[in-house]
Protein backbone atom coordinates (compact mmCIF):
# COMPACT_ATOMS: atom_id res chain seq x y z
CA UNK A 1 0.00 0.00 0.00
CA UNK A 2 0.94 3.53 -0.65
CA UNK A 3 0.91 6.44 1.11
CA UNK A 4 1.13 10.28 0.35
CA UNK A 5 3.01 12.71 2.91
CA UNK A 6 -0.10 14.18 3.18
CA UNK A 7 -1.65 10.98 4.44
CA UNK A 8 1.42 10.42 6.60
CA UNK A 9 1.94 14.26 7.82
CA UNK A 10 -1.64 13.78 8.98
CA UNK A 11 -1.53 10.67 10.88
CA UNK A 12 1.71 12.17 12.79
CA UNK A 13 -0.14 15.27 13.32
CA UNK A 14 3.24 16.82 11.32
CA UNK A 15 3.48 19.86 8.93
CA UNK A 16 4.64 19.08 5.64
CA UNK A 17 7.77 20.94 3.95
CA UNK A 18 8.09 19.83 0.23
CA UNK A 19 5.58 17.96 -2.13
CA UNK A 20 2.87 17.10 -0.10
CA UNK A 21 2.18 14.31 -2.89
CA UNK A 22 5.23 12.44 -3.04
CA UNK A 23 4.63 8.66 -2.13
CA UNK A 24 6.08 6.32 -0.16
CA UNK A 25 5.67 2.48 0.35
CA UNK A 26 8.06 1.18 2.36
CA UNK A 27 9.69 2.19 5.49
CA UNK A 28 13.78 2.42 5.66
CA UNK A 29 17.00 3.67 7.47
CA UNK A 30 18.39 7.15 6.65
CA UNK A 31 21.66 5.76 5.59
CA UNK A 32 19.63 3.41 3.03
CA UNK A 33 17.24 6.23 1.73
CA UNK A 34 15.64 5.18 -1.44
CA UNK A 35 12.89 6.06 -3.51
CA UNK A 36 9.84 5.29 -2.18
CA UNK A 37 10.96 5.58 0.91
CA UNK A 38 10.37 6.74 4.25
CA UNK A 39 12.69 7.11 7.25
CA UNK A 40 13.46 9.75 10.21
CA UNK A 41 16.54 11.87 11.62
CA UNK A 42 16.62 11.04 15.54
CA UNK A 43 20.21 11.57 15.81
CA UNK A 44 22.11 14.46 14.94
CA UNK A 45 25.12 12.15 13.66
CA UNK A 46 23.88 11.09 11.06
CA UNK A 47 22.50 14.23 9.66
CA UNK A 48 24.64 14.05 6.26
CA UNK A 49 22.69 11.02 5.27
CA UNK A 50 19.38 13.64 4.77
CA UNK A 51 21.84 15.18 2.42
CA UNK A 52 24.12 12.20 0.31
CA UNK A 53 20.63 9.93 0.40
CA UNK A 54 17.25 10.41 -1.21
CA UNK A 55 14.29 9.10 0.65
CA UNK A 56 11.49 10.28 -0.60
CA UNK A 57 10.02 11.55 2.78
CA UNK A 58 12.01 12.45 5.98
CA UNK A 59 10.75 12.99 9.16
CA UNK A 60 12.82 15.49 11.56
CA UNK A 61 12.27 17.61 14.36
CA UNK A 62 10.45 20.93 14.46
CA UNK A 63 13.40 22.80 15.05
CA UNK A 64 15.32 21.13 12.28
CA UNK A 65 17.83 23.77 10.29
CA UNK A 66 19.01 22.37 6.97
CA UNK A 67 22.56 23.45 6.48
CA UNK A 68 22.44 22.39 2.57
CA UNK A 69 19.39 21.94 0.23
CA UNK A 70 17.06 18.60 0.84
CA UNK A 71 15.34 16.97 -2.00
CA UNK A 72 13.29 14.63 0.09
CA UNK A 73 10.17 15.56 1.70
CA UNK A 74 10.26 16.80 5.16
CA UNK A 75 7.68 16.05 7.88
CA UNK A 76 8.60 18.20 11.14
CA UNK A 77 7.44 16.62 14.24
CA UNK A 78 8.22 17.05 18.23
CA UNK A 79 9.31 13.49 18.25
CA UNK A 80 10.62 11.93 15.55
CA UNK A 81 11.32 8.59 17.31
CA UNK A 82 7.11 8.46 18.14
CA UNK A 83 6.41 9.54 15.35
CA UNK A 84 8.23 6.77 12.92
CA UNK A 85 7.05 3.64 15.63
CA UNK A 86 3.64 5.05 14.76
CA UNK A 87 4.10 4.74 11.33
CA UNK A 88 6.08 1.31 11.18
CA UNK A 89 2.94 0.09 13.38
CA UNK A 90 0.69 1.33 10.74
CA UNK A 91 3.10 -0.24 8.03
CA UNK A 92 2.98 -3.70 9.83
CA UNK A 93 -0.65 -4.08 10.37
CA UNK A 94 -0.64 -4.03 6.41
CA UNK A 95 0.95 -8.01 6.79
CA UNK A 96 -2.66 -9.87 7.37
CA UNK A 97 -2.42 -11.61 10.76
CA UNK A 98 -2.49 -15.32 10.68
CA UNK A 99 -5.56 -16.98 12.51
CA UNK A 100 -7.27 -20.75 12.56
CA UNK A 101 -5.73 -23.48 14.40
CA UNK A 102 -4.04 -26.33 12.45
CA UNK A 103 -4.93 -29.47 12.58
CA UNK A 104 -0.96 -30.73 13.90
CA UNK A 105 -2.27 -28.27 17.01
CA UNK A 106 -3.14 -29.60 20.80
CA UNK A 107 -5.54 -28.40 23.07
CA UNK A 108 -5.98 -29.99 26.30
CA UNK A 109 -8.57 -31.20 28.48
CA UNK A 110 -11.00 -28.39 29.95
CA UNK A 111 -8.81 -25.73 28.07
CA UNK A 112 -10.81 -22.65 26.77
CA UNK A 113 -9.97 -20.85 23.51
CA UNK A 114 -11.32 -17.86 22.65
CA UNK A 115 -12.14 -16.32 19.43
CA UNK A 116 -10.10 -15.19 16.37
CA UNK A 117 -7.20 -17.24 17.91
CA UNK A 118 -3.97 -18.63 15.81
CA UNK A 119 -2.51 -21.66 16.34
CA UNK A 120 0.38 -22.50 14.30
CA UNK A 121 1.45 -26.42 13.78
CA UNK A 122 2.90 -28.00 16.68
CA UNK A 123 1.32 -25.29 18.96
CA UNK A 124 0.41 -26.67 22.61
CA UNK A 125 -1.95 -25.07 24.87
CA UNK A 126 -2.30 -27.91 28.48
CA UNK A 127 -5.46 -28.54 30.47
CA UNK A 128 -7.71 -26.20 32.03
CA UNK A 129 -5.87 -23.40 30.36
CA UNK A 130 -7.89 -20.23 29.76
CA UNK A 131 -6.98 -18.35 26.38
CA UNK A 132 -8.33 -15.34 25.83
CA UNK A 133 -9.21 -13.32 21.94
CA UNK A 134 -7.10 -13.03 19.30
CA UNK A 135 -4.33 -14.23 20.80
CA UNK A 136 -1.68 -15.96 18.28
CA UNK A 137 0.55 -19.11 19.47
CA UNK A 138 2.95 -19.57 16.58
CA UNK A 139 4.36 -22.99 16.01
CA UNK A 140 6.02 -25.28 18.63
CA UNK A 141 5.43 -22.63 21.35
CA UNK A 142 4.38 -24.33 24.38
CA UNK A 143 1.80 -23.64 27.44
CA UNK A 144 1.33 -25.89 30.30
CA UNK A 145 -1.51 -27.14 32.37
CA UNK A 146 -3.79 -24.27 34.24
CA UNK A 147 -2.38 -20.91 32.52
CA UNK A 148 -4.36 -17.38 31.87
CA UNK A 149 -3.60 -15.61 28.44
CA UNK A 150 -5.20 -12.41 27.92
CA UNK A 151 -6.57 -10.68 24.76
CA UNK A 152 -4.58 -9.96 22.25
CA UNK A 153 -1.31 -11.87 23.24
CA UNK A 154 1.22 -12.63 20.87
CA UNK A 155 3.26 -16.14 22.00
CA UNK A 156 6.36 -16.85 18.92
CA UNK A 157 7.80 -19.96 18.43
CA UNK A 158 9.47 -21.99 20.30
CA UNK A 159 8.40 -20.29 23.63
CA UNK A 160 7.72 -22.10 26.96
CA UNK A 161 5.44 -21.37 29.30
CA UNK A 162 5.39 -23.52 32.03
CA UNK A 163 2.05 -24.64 34.38
CA UNK A 164 0.25 -21.85 36.11
CA UNK A 165 1.63 -18.52 34.71
CA UNK A 166 -0.68 -15.77 34.10
CA UNK A 167 0.12 -13.48 31.05
CA UNK A 168 -2.45 -10.50 30.50
CA UNK A 169 -3.50 -8.84 27.51
CA UNK A 170 -1.83 -7.73 24.67
CA UNK A 171 1.45 -9.27 26.00
CA UNK A 172 4.32 -10.15 23.34
CA UNK A 173 6.13 -13.70 24.43
CA UNK A 174 9.39 -13.74 21.45
CA UNK A 175 10.90 -16.73 20.58
CA UNK A 176 12.95 -19.21 22.30
CA UNK A 177 11.44 -17.31 25.84
CA UNK A 178 10.86 -19.57 28.94
CA UNK A 179 8.32 -18.22 31.71
CA UNK A 180 7.91 -19.57 34.61
CA UNK A 181 10.60 -22.32 34.65
CA UNK A 182 11.85 -22.73 38.26
CA UNK A 183 13.65 -20.44 40.48
CA UNK A 184 17.30 -21.36 41.78
CA UNK A 185 16.55 -22.65 44.70
CA UNK A 186 18.65 -25.19 46.69
CA UNK A 187 19.63 -26.05 50.35
CA UNK A 188 22.97 -26.88 51.26
CA UNK A 189 23.70 -30.25 52.87
CA UNK A 190 26.20 -30.99 55.43
CA UNK A 191 28.01 -33.54 52.79
CA UNK A 192 28.78 -30.82 50.74
CA UNK A 193 25.61 -31.63 48.30
CA UNK A 194 22.66 -29.54 47.40
CA UNK A 195 18.61 -30.39 48.65
CA UNK A 196 15.92 -28.88 45.66
CA UNK A 197 13.68 -26.86 47.27
CA UNK A 198 10.60 -27.21 45.55
CA UNK A 199 9.26 -24.18 43.84
CA UNK A 200 5.71 -23.88 43.55
CA UNK A 201 4.67 -20.07 42.78
CA UNK A 202 4.21 -18.78 39.33
CA UNK A 203 4.77 -16.16 37.03
CA UNK A 204 2.41 -12.90 36.06
CA UNK A 205 2.85 -10.84 33.66
CA UNK A 206 0.22 -8.17 33.63
CA UNK A 207 -0.85 -6.18 30.28
CA UNK A 208 1.13 -4.76 27.80
CA UNK A 209 4.19 -6.62 29.22
CA UNK A 210 6.56 -7.93 26.22
CA UNK A 211 9.70 -10.26 26.96
CA UNK A 212 12.95 -11.11 24.57
CA UNK A 213 14.10 -13.98 23.01
CA UNK A 214 15.52 -16.31 25.22
CA UNK A 215 14.95 -14.38 27.99
CA UNK A 216 13.71 -16.64 31.44
CA UNK A 217 11.67 -15.40 33.65
CA UNK A 218 11.53 -17.97 36.57
CA UNK A 219 8.79 -18.93 38.72
CA UNK A 220 8.29 -17.66 42.64
CA UNK A 221 9.50 -19.99 45.34
CA UNK A 222 6.22 -19.12 46.79
CA UNK A 223 3.74 -16.53 45.67
CA UNK A 224 4.76 -14.59 42.41
CA UNK A 225 7.19 -13.38 40.27
CA UNK A 226 5.55 -10.37 38.69
CA UNK A 227 6.31 -8.25 35.74
CA UNK A 228 3.43 -5.24 36.44
CA UNK A 229 1.97 -3.44 33.54
CA UNK A 230 4.05 -2.16 30.39
CA UNK A 231 7.04 -4.06 31.44
CA UNK A 232 9.42 -4.09 28.24
CA UNK A 233 12.51 -7.15 28.77
CA UNK A 234 15.15 -7.30 26.09
CA UNK A 235 16.45 -10.66 24.94
CA UNK A 236 18.88 -12.96 26.90
CA UNK A 237 17.38 -11.25 30.43
CA UNK A 238 17.19 -13.34 33.31
CA UNK A 239 14.60 -12.94 35.79
CA UNK A 240 14.80 -14.78 39.06
CA UNK A 241 12.47 -15.81 41.16
CA UNK A 242 10.22 -13.48 43.00
CA UNK A 243 11.36 -10.40 41.55
CA UNK A 244 8.72 -7.77 41.61
CA UNK A 245 9.29 -5.22 38.60
CA UNK A 246 7.41 -2.02 38.31
CA UNK A 247 5.58 -0.78 36.02
CA UNK A 248 6.72 0.49 32.62
CA UNK A 249 10.13 -0.55 33.51
CA UNK A 250 12.74 -1.02 30.62
CA UNK A 251 15.49 -3.79 30.56
CA UNK A 252 18.11 -4.27 27.74
CA UNK A 253 19.82 -7.19 26.61
CA UNK A 254 21.90 -9.53 29.45
CA UNK A 255 20.57 -7.71 32.53
CA UNK A 256 20.23 -10.33 35.37
CA UNK A 257 17.92 -9.66 38.32
CA UNK A 258 18.63 -11.64 41.32
CA UNK A 259 15.95 -13.40 43.49
CA UNK A 260 13.69 -11.20 45.56
CA UNK A 261 14.78 -8.54 44.01
CA UNK A 262 12.08 -5.53 43.74
CA UNK A 263 12.60 -2.82 40.96
CA UNK A 264 10.59 0.53 40.78
CA UNK A 265 8.50 2.28 38.16
CA UNK A 266 9.55 3.75 35.04
CA UNK A 267 13.17 2.24 35.28
CA UNK A 268 15.82 1.89 32.80
CA UNK A 269 18.73 -0.86 33.46
CA UNK A 270 21.13 -0.93 30.62
CA UNK A 271 22.66 -4.05 29.22
CA UNK A 272 24.78 -6.43 31.52
CA UNK A 273 23.82 -4.83 34.36
CA UNK A 274 23.58 -7.04 37.11
CA UNK A 275 21.23 -6.57 40.34
CA UNK A 276 22.17 -8.81 43.44
CA UNK A 277 19.05 -10.74 45.62
CA UNK A 278 16.51 -9.00 48.32
CA UNK A 279 17.13 -5.57 47.21
CA UNK A 280 15.04 -2.45 46.64
CA UNK A 281 15.43 -0.39 43.72
CA UNK A 282 13.04 3.09 43.30
CA UNK A 283 11.20 4.70 40.99
CA UNK A 284 12.55 6.19 37.90
CA UNK A 285 15.91 4.90 38.46
CA UNK A 286 18.49 4.86 35.51
CA UNK A 287 21.37 1.98 36.01
CA UNK A 288 23.65 2.20 33.34
CA UNK A 289 25.51 -0.56 30.79
CA UNK A 290 27.91 -3.32 33.21
CA UNK A 291 26.92 -1.62 36.10
CA UNK A 292 26.79 -3.97 39.56
CA UNK A 293 23.75 -2.77 41.96
CA UNK A 294 25.47 -4.98 45.34
CA UNK A 295 22.63 -2.91 47.31
CA UNK A 296 19.14 -0.83 47.80
CA UNK A 297 18.81 2.52 45.68
CA UNK A 298 16.32 5.28 46.34
CA UNK A 299 14.13 6.93 43.90
CA UNK A 300 15.48 9.47 41.02
CA UNK A 301 18.77 8.73 40.89
CA UNK A 302 21.07 7.61 37.55
CA UNK A 303 24.17 5.15 39.20
CA UNK A 304 26.43 3.05 37.10
CA UNK A 305 29.98 1.28 37.62
CA UNK A 306 30.36 -2.17 39.34
CA UNK A 307 30.21 -1.65 42.20
CA UNK A 308 27.28 1.05 41.33
CA UNK A 309 27.11 4.47 42.89
CA UNK A 310 25.22 7.56 42.11
CA UNK A 311 26.59 8.83 38.93
CA UNK A 312 28.21 12.20 40.35
CA UNK A 313 30.56 10.30 42.78
CA UNK A 314 31.08 7.60 40.16
CA UNK A 315 32.93 9.92 37.78
CA UNK A 316 34.97 11.46 40.42
CA UNK A 317 35.92 7.81 41.36
CA UNK A 318 36.65 7.22 37.38
CA UNK A 319 38.60 10.25 37.11
CA UNK A 320 41.10 9.32 40.46
CA UNK A 321 41.62 5.82 38.97
CA UNK A 322 42.95 7.12 35.32
CA UNK A 323 44.94 9.34 37.67
CA UNK A 324 46.01 7.07 40.37
CA UNK A 325 49.70 6.31 39.11
CA UNK A 326 50.52 9.78 39.00
CA UNK A 327 49.13 9.96 42.59
CA UNK A 328 50.89 7.16 43.56
CA UNK A 329 54.03 8.96 42.11
CA UNK A 330 53.64 11.99 44.01
CA UNK A 331 53.01 9.98 47.22
CA UNK A 332 56.17 8.42 47.03
CA UNK A 333 58.15 11.71 46.40
CA UNK A 334 56.52 13.26 49.06
CA UNK A 335 57.31 10.01 51.38
CA UNK A 336 61.22 10.53 50.03
CA UNK A 337 61.07 14.23 51.38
Amino acid sequence: MQYTAKELARLVKGTIEGDENARVWKPCKIEEGCEGGITFLGNPKYTHYIYERKATVVIVRNDFVAEQPVDSTLIRVENPYMAVAYLLHIFNERTKPPKGRSLRSSVGRGSKIGRGCYMGPFAVVGRHCKVGNNVKIYPNAVIGDNCRIGDGTVIYAGAKIYEGVEIGANCIIHAGAVIGADGFGFAPVGDGTWNKIDQIGNVILEDNVEVGANTCIDRATMGSTILHRGVKVDNLCQVAHNVVIGTNTAMASQVGVAGSCKVGENCIIAGQAGLVGHITVGDRVTIGAQSGVTHSVGSDLQIFGSPAMEATKRRKVEVLVRNIEKLADRIEKLEKK
